[in-house]
């Protein structure tokens, strides 16, 4: 059994076939799935998938894109819905973009510690989207050592997730692992101990191959558990039991 840690499902590209995909994806191996949110009203939207599914879970959180919107009342909004929902089991996906730098990195920053420090007050992990900020944020990072999770679809080095994994975060592994590519993502692969590696799709985004170019889907996670069990010596089977496992001990299900 798989499960998908980090699928947006309810992103509007799912908006024709969602109840059919739904109803297929505990039949094609997913037992488990998180969905974060992004902001207000895709953490609201999550929530939602989360009370129709017994097998899907919810993170709520706004992503560095929508960091102009963090302020009180969205922040009270986060609480609200963690302390409604007992299957709010994550603050996310929060932390800092710095690739096209929608939103200014003063502001990035700003939103990333409000929300860090509302996962502390709630004791509740995060999913961190990191792009191309890995020293602002490891440095902020240093200001809340009880806050730990997971680095949603890495794109650091293999020396950096082993400084992660020491302080005990996760690693999480997209279809980028499936890539001819992806040469430090394999670095970190083979760095990290097994019991710190999640997979997820970060569906619709980026399917794996051979199914790149395609809208991704839970359904293919598969093809992440297979590459990292190719990597790492072992079957797709023991991987998909060890990521499973760990992904339930992350999100404490």
């Amino acid at each position: 059994m798989l499960f998908d840690t980090h699928a947006h499902l309810d992103d509007r590209r799912f908006d024709q076939d969602r109840e059919v995909l739904l109803a297929r994806l505990p039949e094609a191996g997913i037992s488990l799935l998180m969905n974060p949110g992004c902001d207000l009203p895709s953490s609201r939207a999550a929530c939602a998938l989360a009370r129709e599914r017994d097998w899907i879970y919810a993170a709520v959180g706004s992503h560095p894109d929508a960091a102009d919107d963090i302020g009180d009342e969205v922040l009270e909004a986060y609480r609200q819905l963690v302390r409604e929902n007992p299957k709010v089991k994550a603050i996310g996906e929060i932390g800092l973009d710095y690739h096209y730098e929608d939103v200014p990195r003063q502001q990035q920053m700003l939103c990333f510690r409000r929300q860090l420090e509302l996962a502390r007050e709630l004791e509740l992990p995060v999913i961190v989207h990191e792009r191309e900020a890995h020293e602002d944020a490891l440095t902020i990072l240093e200001d809340f050592p009880t806050v730990t999770g997971v680095f949603h679809c890495y794109s650091g080095s293999a020396e950096m997730a082993k400084q992660l994994v020491a302080k005990g975060w996760y690693i999480g592994f997209t279809g980028v692992i499936t890539f001819k590519n992806a040469r430090k993502l394999v670095e970190t692969a083979l760095a990290i101990p097994l019991e710190r590696m999640v997979i997820e799709t970060d569906c619709p985004y980026m399917a794996p191959e051979p199914f790149r170019g395609r809208r991704n889907d839970p359904g293919y996670v598969y093809r992440m558990a297979e590459r990292l069990a190719e990597l790492r010596g072992i079957t797709p089977e023991e991987m998909a039991q060890i990521t499973l496992e760990n992904g339930k001990r992350l999100y404490r299900i």
